[in-house]
């Protein structure tokens, strides 16, 4: 049945297309394959979501006009990223930077960081945009290729460079924008990564800079902030900040993402064992 709508929706599509396909110049197709991508040309098929049988019928007739639209590329493997077939994904999303280097190369080091936890692969995309775009600071998804070279680094537990591009990412958000627009698991990550190369005055730093913009509310940090106060034996107050970040935990307030467990993410099991190990002492 599936098959069978898709099929009668390519026809119908096709069908348009060829209608007038004579009268279509080279850059008629393109701009039409465009404008269906990242336009609102609804005209055919209407609303269609990501994944869906409309939605794929439909990109592939943008690519059909122009095979080189990179973002039809791109749309089109996302389904298969998200359903976990990386087989289909990585040679659709390989067309989409091959068309569109400069725009989708950092956006695929953002999804191998995530999706698959290919760190190295990931640093080699972010470190291509720097070539491709010498004189811009690449941002997939919001966030500075220096935020995310930073947690691929931490990922591989080479502290040394992960505090490097943290720090860097840290202090341009700051001139340009402020501290406080600094996205705030850039202290978390950062503090953590001091935590991990046994820097515990710079990770309270930046864990408490971290609370500090979230009103003490964040699961995270006052869970590595309660384990940095075991470590100077304060544990009636790391205690505290256990109880604390179950609370923030309870209501939401800890780190995590869509689709994909978070780097170093935190669990309810976690402050649990931690709070028995403190009530212990």
């Amino acid at each position: 049945m599936v098959k069978s709508l898709k099929y009668f929706l390519s026809i119908l599509i096709l069908c348009s297309l060829v209608s007038c396909k004579k009268s279509i110049s080279p850059e008629e197709k393109i701009k039409k394959s465009n404008e269906m991508i990242n336009g609102d040309d609804t005209s055919i098929l209407g609303p269609h979501f990501q994944g869906s049988v409309r939605m794929m019928t439909y990109t592939e007739e943008a690519i059909a006009l122009n095979p080189k639209n990179a973002d039809a590329w791109r749309e089109l493997s996302i389904p298969y990223l998200k359903r976990g077939m990386p087989h289909k994904w990585k040679p659709l999303f390989e067309k989409a930077v091959l068309h569109d280097s400069i725009g989708w190369q950092p956006w695929r080091g953002y999804l191998y960081l995530w999706f698959y936890r290919d760190y190295k692969k990931a640093i080699a995309d972010f470190d291509a945009s720097d070539v491709l775009t010498p004189n811009f600071i690449d941002a997939p998804q919001g966030h500075s290729v220096d935020y995310w070279r930073g947690i691929a680094y931490l990922g591989l537990k080479d502290y040394k460079n992960s505090i490097y591009y943290f720090d860097k990412y840290i202090a341009k958000e700051t001139k340009d924008t402020g501290e406080d627009w600094v996205e705030m698991t850039g202290f978390l990550y950062l503090g953590i990564a001091h935590y991990e190369n046994q820097n515990d005055s710079l990770a309270l730093l930046n864990i408490n800079k971290l609370l500090k913009y979230t009103n003490d509310d964040y699961a995270d940090g006052n869970y590595y902030k309660a384990l940095i106060l075991e470590k100077q034996n304060r544990n009636q107050e790391a205690l505290k900040l256990v109880d604390l970040a179950i609370t923030n935990y309870k209501e939401g307030y800890y780190n995590n993402r869509p689709y994909v467990e978070t780097l170093r993410q935190i669990y309810m099991e976690d402050l649990l064992l931690l709070k028995e190990r403190l009530t212990k002492k």
